[in-house]
């Protein structure tokens, strides 16, 4: 079998596309292995150059990947795209990857500690629950408005509506 200095890898939740390539880009393999059957796959084969689109699970397994050995190039998405050939679909992804980051002058993305990957799950989750209240507080708005009670937008104003719901009981 021909030496595989890079493996394109497309990541999914439960089947991940393989591609494997020669230096002069020719292909050796494309395989298709769940999540337990790629680490087994990968701690078995020789260190050589894994690249991967950066998506959601793209850290963790830059992370693993390089505790085995094998060098890690993480691809934003927007640079893998040009190098799809044919139709979009798992296979043509991971050749499309391979490639990409078999290129010299291609920008990657630096893998994330889980720290960084903590406290950027925290602002996401964040940024979620302020878009949250404020569905909550215009459909309040919106609700009261049916019976008359109509307030300025913005979560000040709400204690407006408070205080007309709950008149002082003095």
């Amino acid at each position: 079998m021909k030496e595989v200095p890079i493996i394109g890898v497309d990541l999914a939740k439960q089947v991940f596309q393989l591609h494997g390539a020669t230096a002069e880009g020719d292909v050796v393999f494309r395989k298709k292995l769940s999540r337990k059957q790629f680490l087994t796959f990968m701690q078995a084969h020789p260190g050589c150059i894994v690249a991967m689109e950066a998506c959601a699970t793209a850290h963790h397994w830059a992370r693993t990947l390089s505790a085995i050995g094998h060098e890690v190039r993480l691809i934003a998405p927007k640079f893998v795209k040009p190098y799809v050939k044919s139709q979009k679909n798992d296979m043509a992804d991971a050749e499309a990857i391979a490639e990409a980051g078999s290129r010299p002058t291609m920008r990657f993305v630096e893998v994330k500690t889980p720290e960084q990957q903590g406290l950027g799950m925290i602002f996401r989750l964040r940024d979620l629950l302020v878009g949250q209240r404020t569905q909550v507080i215009n459909a309040l708005r919106g609700h009261l408005a049916e019976f008359g009670l109509v307030t300025e937008k913005g979560r000040e104003n709400v204690d407006k509506l408070r205080t007309v719901l709950e008149p002082d009981e003095g």
